[in-house]
């Protein structure tokens, strides 16, 4: 897939989830408004809609139809922007600025963050329990509710969060910066392909291995690229201040191996995905980019 036909994907995934995602979160005129509001700054708050574009082009791997995986990128996306709420307070990573807007505890306060967050989470739950199956998904519904769960949990987000808490200003071993970084990043990220799996009737389960591999290494390869850029990008491009890794003390692949090494890690991951893509029995072509 090319820049332009990726930047069109991306532009067209976003607009689907924005309307899934405005279809469930209305806000009332009642006390708890606020919550509301706090909730739809950050997830409406103009996010590449990276996991629901990865959700929808593995749904065209397997000719899922919209209707049975649309709210499941829409659970996906309310997780992400959850953790993204919790993952800025002051207690964790302390940031005031995310996709160039004040953070949700900046733009209301810190405890609206912490409630909008917890019922971002609650409503990712929400959306997948309510989501229209077909006849074969919707014995496969708490299946998908179990990876959500885990991927969001002490064996995916929270775990990989509580890894890099610890570790800030720390030396970790390279295996140990992967490993963090397969919960914390890689986690939703491989739920995201392993969900629409779920819902898809063509799966084979010979190719399960396969396609999971490949999520695993999108997964990882998304956080050293994620890494890279805070060195060399922009704050007025990343929406963030550029460099606040280091200045924290975070592990990265560029302060582990260089930035050298770090590109030749994102490559070699790259290529693995791609040879785990080349062995599944249909056309990829959806997942190459």
């Amino acid at each position: 897939m090319d820049t332009q036909n990726l930047e069109t994907a991306l532009k067209n995934a976003s607009g689907l989830i924005d309307q899934k995602l405005g279809e469930v979160l209305v806000v009332p005129d009642a006390p708890e408004g606020r919550v509301i509001e706090a909730m739809k700054y950050t997830l409406m708050g103009g996010g590449k809609r990276l996991r629901a574009f990865l959700c929808i082009q593995t749904a065209k791997l397997f000719n899922v139809e919209e209707t049975h995986y649309a709210r499941v990128a829409a659970a996906i996306e309310c997780a992400h922007s959850y953790s993204l709420v919790h993952d800025d307070l002051p207690a964790m990573d302390d940031d005031d600025l995310r996709r160039g807007m004040p953070t949700c505890h900046i733009a209301f306060d810190e405890a609206t963050a912490i409630l909008a967050g917890d019922a971002l989470q609650a409503l990712a739950f929400t959306v997948l329990a309510d989501a229209p199956l077909s006849t074969y998904a919707e014995a496969k519904r708490p299946q998908l509710l179990s990876v959500l769960a885990k991927s969001a949990g002490y064996v995916g987000m929270c775990g990989g969060q509580a890894i890099d808490l610890a570790s800030t200003g720390e030396s970790i071993s390279l295996d140990e910066l992967k490993r963090l970084h397969k919960l914390k990043t890689g986690a939703l990220l491989r739920a995201c392909v392993e969900m629409v799996a779920i819902v898809s009737e063509d799966l084979l389960p010979e190719a399960k291995v396969d396609l999971m591999a490949y999520a695993a290494d999108i997964g990882l390869a998304f956080q050293v690229q994620d890494d890279i850029l805070d060195v060399v990008g922009s704050s007025e491009k990343l929406g963030k201040p550029a460099g606040s890794d280091e200045a924290l003390g975070k592990n990265t692949f560029p302060a582990k191996l260089g930035m050298e090494g770090a590109k030749r890690e994102l490559e070699m991951l790259h290529d693995n995905a791609l040879q785990a893509l080349a062995r599944l029995p249909y056309n990829t072509d959806s997942l190459i980019a």
